[in-house]
């Protein structure tokens, strides 16, 4: 998996709000995968209200065992129906659905029931596509003729974000439709990062837009 680095674990306190990169997931071939805290973070999303992971409570410590089994169990069920339509959309590797880092990776580890997501730092090598989301939206209102499946976006880096120095926008023609996520910006800021490209790969629209899926892509 030589396109994964770290895990970051986010928490926000609901659409709209601010997302916080609370902890990391490191693997490596001795320790298998471990989790910690960013206790630098905690105070700033502590005011929105987080709470720690309930399987992972003492944000003081570094977590070594079943890691990757309790946070795999937020993993979609390979034996659901669906699962075809499911691997298709994440754009996974099929030789590599029974790795659960990776699935965490590239699928996020999305529940409707908490705001948390798994979100890797990737690396711009060749072969590299996964799927991300466009941030933003809520403060654009983005009308739902404006973006459509398999429009090219381009991306730029924003100069002056003071809050994310990483910060990547994303523009239809001349219009910003909104940033990448936290995290999976970083992509966007490494060497060979030119020949990086962002296709829209789905939309959820109800008058306005609601939400917009990217494939990111070397």
């Amino acid at each position: 998996m030589k396109a994964i680095s770290n895990i970051y674990l986010i928490w926000r306190k609901g659409r709209g709000h601010r997302r916080h990169i609370i902890g990391v997931l490191k693997r490596n071939a001795t320790e298998g995968v471990r989790f910690e805290y960013i206790r630098d973070n905690i105070a700033l999303a502590s005011e929105d209200g987080f709470a720690p992971y309930v399987d992972f409570p003492d944000i003081e410590k570094v977590y070594k065992h079943n890691v990757i089994e309790i946070f795999g169990q937020r993993l979609f069920q390979a034996e659901r129906t669906d699962r075809r339509r499911y691997y298709d959309f994440w754009e996974l590797n099929m030789t590599m659905v029974d790795d659960k880092y990776y699935m965490l990776a590239y699928t996020q580890g999305l529940l409707s029931t908490d705001n948390f997501e798994f979100l890797a730092d990737f690396h711009p090598i060749k072969e590299l596509c996964f799927v991300s989301e466009i941030t933003g939206l809520t403060e654009r209102r983005i009308s739902q003729d404006s973006v459509k499946v398999g429009d090219e976006l381009k991306w730029v880096r924003e100069s002056e974000n003071k809050i994310d120095k990483q910060a990547i926008q994303v523009y239809k023609g001349n219009i910003l439709i909104g940033y990448v996520k936290i995290v999976h910006n970083r992509v966007f800021c490494k060497p060979s990062k030119e020949r990086l490209r962002i296709v829209v790969k789905d939309v959820d629209q109800n008058g306005l837009i609601n939400r917009i899926f990217i494939r990111v892509f070397y």
